[in-house]
């Protein structure tokens, strides 16, 4: 019946199963096939076909370094989609665009890609001091 001492603990077991003895899930979809990229690699692609675009006007544009962050650190009121800061002794120049507030400003794909672009060519105009027209010609007319 009952025995007299504590009961004894007992140690979790190692999992190798799911719980309904399925064996553990898979992957989704393959790596090769585009359903298995993330949204963050999707906008990644993104940010790198508009510099590769740009790099082709701009050749110095090679020694900039092009990043993609989630958000901005807190600001005033006002989000910024991207940002640049020239190059000091310990760093290169930097154009960071910010994916999550691009992505909450674009409808559909194409809206974003065209939204990255614009994002893209007005920080590497900032940087260079120029304005975007003269970066990218074609800038504003999508």
């Amino acid at each position: 019946m009952d025995s007299p001492g504590p009961p004894r603990p007992t140690e979790p077991r190692p999992r190798r199963r799911d719980r309904h003895g399925r064996g553990m899930r898979g992957p989704v979809a393959p790596p090769q096939v585009p359903l298995s990229a993330t949204r963050a690699d999707t906008f990644r692609d993104l940010v790198q076909d508009s510099v590769e675009r740009l790099e082709r006007r701009w050749p110095q544009l090679a020694e900039v370094d092009f990043l993609v962050l989630e958000v901005p650190a807190p600001q005033d009121d006002s989000v910024p989609l991207g940002s640049s800061a020239p190059a000091t002794r310990e760093q290169h120049a930097r154009v960071v665009v910010y994916r999550r507030p691009v992505e909450l400003r674009a409808k559909s794909r194409d809206e974003r890609a065209l939204l990255v672009h614009e994002v893209v060519v007005e920080q590497v105009a900032d940087l260079l001091g120029l304005a975007p027209e003269s970066v990218d010609p074609r800038y504003g007319q999508d």
